[in-house]
């Protein structure tokens, strides 16, 4: 097995790649891709054979082959879409790239080309409102969520058809959570139908049933990312499981930490652990593949943080700094089998 982390740095229109020791977390520059624009969410198919990557300033998605033996990416192409896409994903059979757009207020699915490229007519274009953030499938690709920060503050529940790519309003359209929250961010428990949203404004999480048979969401736990005596400004931002779906981890811009929380394998109740602290404006961060290891972007240093993951309770142990470049807008960290 080989580990390499990808990491979209805005400030400076590249997306860098390091090689990952899997037992001490470490990290080792391989090489940086310049990109025609300030790169932001990226995503790569089930087969990890292409990487697809946002960029934000020129409205485009960029395509790039990975060499599973090393890791390095070849660009094969990129495609002019409609606007600025905040956050793309792929559905579960890999035939098409949903987009959700904050500026336009607005999700879309287009078609993904035999070439692997994006199509650049959407096979559907829907304004929900301003602030959409985030959009992906379930894992049976029958139902999509888009939560939208500050107002609305309401998550769009929609069907999505996996053989056409449309996307349809459910019967029940939307979900309102309580004033303030403004959901950003979501993820799915790997084996329960449980939600795990992050309220951008609310400084915190929220978790939900998924009702299977009909796609709608409906909450059950709310519970505060801050420590009890925080009272300063604080956004939430990216919200990630570990592989196991034991622990929870939420970024606070502000508070400058990393939320903790412990999943009850039962129901899906969260218990909070704790915060980490971490780099200025933690805006992005993922888990790595093992689940011993989460890397922390700081938008406001250039630094990336690491911190090894304690297996019993969820805590956090800082390891090592990393300058990586100015404003670094995503991690992902990705295991080949080579």
């Amino acid at each position: 097995m080989q580990y390499i982390a990808y990491f979209s740095i805005s400030g400076e229109n590249k997306i860098s790649i390091y090689q990952m020791d899997p037992d001490t977390g470490d990290l080792s520059l391989l090489s940086h891709v310049t990109v025609d624009g300030t790169p932001a969410p990226l995503v790569v198919d089930s087969e990890q054979a292409y990487l697809y990557a946002g960029l934000r300033s020129t409205e485009q998605i960029a395509v790039f082959e990975i060499n599973q033996s090393d890791g390095q990416l070849t660009q094969i192409g990129q495609t002019k879409i409609q606007s600025n896409s905040c956050y793309i994903t792929l559905d579960q059979s890999d035939n098409f790239l949903l987009s959700a757009y904050y500026g336009a207020g607005c999700v879309s699915v287009h078609q993904i080309g035999n070439d692997k490229l994006v199509v650049a007519d959407p096979i559907s274009w829907i304004e929900t409102a301003e602030h959409a953030h985030c959009v992906m499938t379930d894992p049976t690709n029958r139902y999509a969520f888009v939560p939208h920060t500050v107002e609305p503050n309401m998550i769009c529940q929609f069907l999505f058809n996996q053989n056409t790519g449309k996307l349809m309003p459910n019967t029940v359209p939307k979900v309102i959570p309580a004033d303030g929250e403004g959901p950003r961010h979501y993820c799915h428990h790997p084996s329960k139908d449980v939600l795990y949203f992050s309220n951008e404004q609310g400084s915190s999480v929220t978790a939900y049933h998924l009702d299977a048979d009909i796609g709608t969401l409906s909450p059950f736990q709310t519970l505060s990312t801050l420590p009890d005596d925080f009272d300063g400004p604080n956004t939430c931002a990216q919200i990630h499981l570990d592989p196991t779906g034991e622990f929870l981890y939420v970024s606070n811009r502000g508070h400058d930490s990393i939320a903790i929380f412990a999943v009850d394998q039962s129901n899906g109740q969260l218990t909070t652990v704790g915060q980490q602290p971490s780099e200025p404006t933690p805006r992005t961060f993922d888990v790595d593949p093992t689940g011993n290891f989460l890397f922390a972007g700081g938008q406001g240093s250039g630094k990336l943080a690491t911190y090894r993951i304690d297996r019993q309770k969820g805590s956090l142990s800082p390891l090592k700094t990393y300058e990586v470049g100015q404003s670094p807008s995503w991690v992902m960290v990705l295991e080949f089998d080579v």
